[in-house]
């Protein structure tokens, strides 16, 4: 649908047209820029009355993203705003009502429920991405999204909904000439993740719209001391494939000029365009700023003689359009439109509650259920959880067009004329888990990413927004950090910051773990409780083939982001070699194990130290007698603490044994849920063994001191059996 720049009841006064706009036109814009700002103006108000907890104004921007808006389409362009973003969304049709009911934090607020603050835009209708706090991951996104636009364009056949997993549950649309739009202040482009976009964005000719909205200020700090040379279009120049414009974002024709030609290239397929637009920020950086302690009267005077509101006002009366009767009669309208927005919101009923706990996973398809419980159908001899895993990923390659895999180094060979020449074999990932998938599968669907973290999840976010199911790979656990703002703060919050307008069913595979003999410090890290510890994605840590198999297809084919961790020290482990279990296999999220059972004491462990328990058991009972039960948890989030109870009240004695740091671990949550649940249960205080708290080091002696051995399993099972 078109913006609302063509959608007024005014009556045109003129035929003469101002850079391609009308006099309707133009009535239009201004009509939307008088209300954006009296929606400031009246949360404003409403924040001083405490009936609101934040605001922050679009002020000084109004003409650029009007100019931006008349030039997109509403619910057919994809659009990744930042929060001073107001008067784009209402030309795109979001209305002041659901607005201020975001402001207000109602029930009813279409975008979040309640959850997020005031200007987070959201509209699944209008293709409003839903808006984090968080500056710059939006950029990344963006990039995912416009990949995942142009590869069901390539791909028409996978946008089919198909029951029984994820695709079930997403609506795919996608227009062989759609614009992905993203913005942010000039601030933001200090922001690594800016920088990666742009990579990606230029080579791969995307079409994405960038809008920077430059008002001179990142809060206190100006642009001078954020930005070397203080102007970010001159720094990104030489990107290949960009077509870069300026502009001053408060003249509305100049506006609309520049970004009618950037929407042009990228509507046309030439690649990706960067609008720099200079704007104002005649407000304080948000209610809870003043800019009156770090900038001058005089600057804030100059600023003022540029309000893009009184330039369009000027041009109006100016050229006869409007006169004062006309002004007068349009401002009361806008006026009383804001009014009956802000009553309706002030009234709203609030959420209740118990809601909180709605849409932090997935309400339509839970991978615990019993539609995920699929029995083996077994193939040949026993290979390695490496084989498993690759030959999962190639089933659910050949059964989902929509599933795409990336990561560093993961295709067989990026340059394809190797591959077809038979120059090169491939490599396929530095572990070979991804060995051959391109070859067979096509460069579209399995490829190499840049080394970049942040670039790798932030970009499978994008993707999953639009419909695809990325499964993309973090080479080692010791590198997961740079991506954690999108692991933390997007990917996980996503359905529940939108109240299931959006979602995100990722999987991040990730290989984890010591025991290598030399892997040291940044090729030895666990960290798997730090993940726990974030809602709204699960994760998964499978300690044989077998199990690896089954999580990974369940992983695929559920609705919810999935953190899935790969012992690097099991995959070509003779313990815990299976045949492969056929194509439909899958094993239920939160369903743990028992590989031993037992009457004295239970383990509960997993991954690599469940052969070094299981080890130790074997040795106890076979030399002291002692009958010990391991548990085998194979999912973190959620995990079984139905068995774990069920094995505790039946040996009433407890171990928990992990590979990450004890303090602070995964461990303590069991550790505590046990003592304050199955107390009465319990003949001996609940144990735990873990690494040490430091890092693994390369000589291989500290490494074994470091890490929990056998032996010291054996011996605080022994322990724990004598109390």
């Amino acid at each position: 649908m078109a913006s609302k720049v063509v959608q007024s009841e005014l009556a045109v006064t003129t035929e003469k047209t101002y850079e391609g706009l009308v006099a309707q036109q133009l009535l239009d814009i201004y009509r939307l820029m008088y209300l954006s700002r009296r929606l400031d103006d009246r949360e404003i108000t409403l924040k001083r009355q405490q009936k609101i907890y934040f605001q922050i104004s679009c002020a000084g921007h109004e003409a650029l993203l009007l100019a931006a808006a008349a030039n997109l389409r509403s619910g057919y362009d994809w659009f990744f705003p930042y929060y001073r973003d107001r008067a784009l969304c209402l030309a795109l049709g979001v209305t002041p009502q659901a607005m201020l009911l975001q402001a207000v934090g109602a029930a009813a607020d279409p975008a979040s429920g309640g959850r997020q603050m005031p200007s987070h835009w959201g509209s699944r209708q209008h293709n409003i991405f839903t808006t984090s706090s968080p500056t710059g991951t939006q950029f990344l996104q963006a990039v995912g999204c416009a990949e995942a636009g142009r590869y069901f364009n390539h791909h028409p056949a996978a946008d089919a909904k198909v029951s029984g997993d994820y695709r079930e549950f997403k609506d795919v649309q996608h227009h062989a000439d759609e614009v992905t739009y993203v913005s942010a202040g000039e601030g933001t482009t200090s922001q690594g993740e800016f920088w990666e976009s742009l990579n990606t964005a230029s080579s791969g000719k995307l079409p994405v719209l960038y809008v920077i909205e430059d008002n001179g200020y990142a809060i206190s700090v100006p642009v001078r001391y954020q930005t070397p040379g203080g102007n970010i279009s001159r720094l990104v120049a030489n990107f290949p494939n960009f077509h870069f414009e300026e502009c001053d974002g408060t003249d509305l024709l100049q506006s609309f000029a520049v970004m009618r030609r950037a929407v042009e290239y990228v509507r046309s397929g030439n690649g990706p365009a960067l609008v720099h637009g200079h704007v104002i920020r005649p407000y304080s950086h948000s209610l809870s700023d003043d800019e009156k302690l770090y900038r001058p009267e005089s600057e804030r005077k100059k600023d003022a003689e540029r309000d893009p509101l009184m330039r369009l006002q000027r041009l109006l009366i100016g050229e006869k359009i409007l006169d004062a009767a006309a002004l007068q009669k349009l401002h009361r309208q806008v006026d009383a439109e804001v009014q009956a927005a802000a009553d309706a919101a002030v009234e709203a009923d609030f959420p209740e509650a118990s809601s909180y706990a709605l849409n932090v996973y997935s309400e339509h398809l839970k991978p615990t259920g019993k539609q995920f419980n699929v029995p083996a159908v077994f193939e040949g001899t026993d290979r390695t959880m490496a084989d498993l895993i690759n030959k999962c990923l190639r089933d659910e390659l050949q059964h989902d067009e929509r599933l795409v895999i990336f990561g560093e180094d993961v295709a067989d060979c990026s340059d394809d004329e190797y591959l077809e020449d038979k120059k090169v074999k491939g490599k396929g990932g530095v572990f070979k888990l991804t060995s051959g998938l391109q070859r067979a599968f096509g460069s579209e669907r399995v490829f190499n990413s840049p080394l970049a973290e942040a670039n790798i999840v932030g970009r499978a976010l994008g993707m999953a927004v639009r419909g695809l199911k990325p499964v993309v790979e973090i080479q080692f656990f010791d590198y997961i950090w740079p991506a954690m703002h999108q692991l933390r703060n997007e990917l996980p919050l996503i359905r529940w910051r939108s109240n299931d307008a959006f979602s995100c069913p990722a999987v991040i595979r990730v290989a984890i773990g010591g025991y290598l003999t030399g892997g040291a410090v940044y090729h030895s890290q666990c960290g798997e409780s730090i993940f726990t510890h974030t809602p709204g994605m699960h994760v998964v840590f499978p300690s044989n083939a077998l199990d690896a198999a089954g999580l990974l297809r369940t992983a695929i084919r559920c609705d919810d982001p999935v953190l899935f961790l790969e012992h690097k020290r099991l995959y070509r482990e003779p313990f815990g070699r299976a045949p492969y279990p056929g194509p439909e296999y899958m094993i239920p999220f939160g369903k743990a194990r028992i590989w031993k059972e037992g009457s004295d004491v239970t383990v509960v462990t997993y991954g690599a130290t469940l052969p070094r328990t299981l080890q130790a058991a074997q040795r106890l009972e076979r030399e002291q007698g002692i009958s010990v039960e391991v548990l085998d948890l194979r999912t973190l989030n959620p995990y079984d603490f139905e068995a774990i109870a069920v094995s505790v009240s039946k040996t009433s004695r407890v171990l928990i044994v992990h590979e990450d740091m004890l303090s602070w671990g995964y461990g303590a949550e069991i550790a505590a849920r046990i003592a304050s649940e199955l107390f009465d249960k319990l003949d001996a205080p609940v144990e735990r063994l873990g690494a040490k708290d430091t890092f693994v080091a390369y000589q291989p002696l500290l490494e074994d001191a470091i890490l929990p051995q056998t032996d010291d399993i054996f011996a605080a099972i022994q322990k724990l059996v004598a109390y």
